[in-house]
């Protein structure tokens, strides 16, 4: 047992296991020998800040003390709105990476909603201990900061479906011997009507009605590109204007560097470079690109990287390493590139890119955070 007067015997340790259908309250307090379990209706948390306000005061009734109420609950698809209201009422409240949680290693290990909350409330208490490695905790960003991140995040999916698009109408008109249809082309439907196939007959009317259909998706897709874009714009004009009030600002300082445009400065600046980090080795690992090795006896190898951090973060940077290496040739980051992919290509490259990716999103947090221009970079006119 813990010694009499330590903080885990003032605090109620509360882990919740969240789910779709119910949410389980595992609790731990001073006095009581057993975990508690509690269910509460998805979605339900006025329920939820009910039944921590009854358990504390059981609780405190039992030890005759005040106490503290600490949640612990993972990140997930609830997003950041139930760890703000436990804030607001008073609770602290710690949301952690699920995949920072150590769990049995066996083949066949049992999971259950009890199993997960009971190790959840294990970690959180350790944690409340000083273990600081057991997991992994989540900065929550503030509600401004998750909205402004729908702009660019709405812009990748929209460009996703553009795609689709794109390619679907290029498959069905390849079927019938038409390569050198453009559905991107602002005629593209008058072009449609006139199309012949390889062997010189007419669209087959089903087809014709699909791939119609099809463009007017596309279309409507655009039209929210545009509108996506240039709500875009607004917020880069905005952050331009403010920039002599606030010349921390990451955005615009991104956009001072040649190759770095619109879309590139708006998805490092609301995905990266909003939060604070401590050293090179945290930015890295939030942007998954920080190395595996795996070194036991006289095996030393390394298994890539990670990949556990943010996946849009991972994307932007590897296609800006691309991007960098055209645009800014004589950076100490892409004569690195030069010098080890050298005039390898395929799988050589592709390794070397992304450890390209990795030096150059330090550099340019060293340069958003402490006004450091990357070795080399040229900055725009």
């Amino acid at each position: 047992m813990l010694a009499h007067g330590t903080p885990s015997d003032r605090t109620i340790f509360v882990a919740l296991e969240l789910s779709r259908s119910s949410w389980l309250v595992a609790v731990s307090a001073p006095g009581w020998i057993k975990v508690s379990k509690h269910r509460v209706e998805a979605g339900d948390g006025a329920g939820l800040i009910a039944l921590l306000a009854k358990v504390k005061e059981d609780a405190e009734r039992r030890v005759g003390t005040g106490l503290a109420v600490v949640t612990i609950q993972e990140a997930g698809l609830d997003g950041f709105w139930l760890h703000r209201l436990l804030v607001a009422n008073g609770v602290d409240s710690h949301v952690v990476h699920a995949a920072s949680l150590q769990v049995d290693r066996r083949q066949r290990r049992a999971k259950t909603d009890a199993i997960d909350a009971e190790g959840l409330l294990r970690a959180l208490m350790a944690h409340a201990r000083g273990e600081r490695r057991v997991c992994s905790m989540v900065p929550p960003p503030t509600p401004e900061d998750e909205d402004l991140r729908r702009v660019a995040r709405e812009r990748e999916n929209l460009m996703k479906e553009r795609i689709r698009h794109t390619n679907r109408v290029k498959v069905l008109l390849g079927g019938q011997g038409i390569i050198d249809y453009e559905p991107m082309r602002a005629d593209r439907k008058v072009r449609l009507v006139a199309l012949c196939t390889g062997d010189g007959r007419p669209l087959p009317p089903w087809l014709a009605a699909e791939i119609g259909r099809e463009l007017d998706r596309l279309e409507l897709v655009l039209s929210q590109l545009s509108s996506v874009e240039a709500e875009r714009d607004r917020l880069l004009l905005a952050a331009r204007e403010a920039e002599e009030a606030s010349p921390a600002d990451p955005v615009p300082l991104l956009m001072r560097l040649k190759g770095i445009g619109p879309e590139f400065a708006t998805a490092l600046g609301l995905e990266a470079f909003f939060r604070h980090f401590g050293n090179r080795r945290e930015v890295a690992a939030y942007a998954g690109l920080a190395p595996s090795p795996w070194k036991s006896g006289g095996i030393d190898r390394e298994q890539g990287i990670s990949k556990a951090g943010n996946p849009r973060l991972r994307r932007t940077m590897v296609e800006l390493a691309w991007m960098w290496l055209r645009h800014q040739p004589d950076t100490a980051a892409s004569r690195w590139f030069r010098e080890r992919a050298g005039r390898a290509g395929g799988r050589v490259r592709r390794i070397a890119i992304v450890a390209m990716a990795r030096k150059l999103l330090v550099a340019l947090w060293r340069y958003v955070s402490e006004g450091v221009v990357p070795e080399g970079a040229v900055l725009k006119a």
